[in-house]
């Protein structure tokens, strides 16, 4: 019977140090993501303020973008697309990766007499996300009727989340984190 006890021990050793028993191998980070992958919509009754810039981030268990708003964030609508395209032509604008994420921000890229407050060297690149886990591209898709649009190349449809953030001072910022993995 000892034997046979100290075979299973020796088993499941084996078992648990191989990660075949059920948990993440040691090295793997655990997030606890919850998010899902249904569209994200939120609206204000806030003035649209203009956008002032787009930037990204890595973490350890997603991918971040952020848009910068001058003043209080009016809303956005944050869904995954079949295709990607522009806010006011309707032509596509081909993303990078395996899953498209259409990004409206309810935000326009000018001012109130006209003037872009807003102007990225090249739209199709808007960050450099090379060496990003989920992201492989960020687009400007054009801003029409107070409203500004960014197409999210992502590496798969994963779980997303978005909120706003205040600050820094009287603006505020759409923030939009798209996890690693399931």
């Amino acid at each position: 019977m000892t034997g046979r006890l100290s075979a299973t021990l020796a088993a499941l050793a084996l078992t648990a140090g191989l990660g075949l028993a059920g948990g993440p191998p040691a090295s793997a980070a655990y997030c606890g993501i919850t998010w899902g992958s249904t569209a994200k919509v939120a609206t204000s009754t806030n003035n649209p303020a203009p956008i002032t810039n787009v930037r990204a981030g890595r973490h350890v268990c997603f991918d971040r973008m952020v848009v910068d708003v001058r003043g209080r964030a009016a809303g956005y609508n944050v869904r995954y697309v079949p295709q990607y395209t522009g806010i006011a032509s309707g032509l596509p604008i081909p993303l990078r990766g395996g899953a498209r994420l259409s990004v409206t921000v309810v935000a326009p890229a000018y001012n109130s007499a006209g003037q872009p407050t807003y102007r990225p060297a090249n739209p199709r690149e808007l960050v450099n996300v090379a060496g990003y886990c989920t992201f492989r591209q960020v687009a400007l898709g054009g801003s029409f009727e107070g409203r500004t649009s960014f197409g999210l190349g992502v590496r798969a449809r994963l779980p997303m989340r978005v909120f706003v953030l205040p600050g820094p001072g009287a603006g505020s910022r759409v923030v939009i984190d798209v996890a690693h993995r399931w």
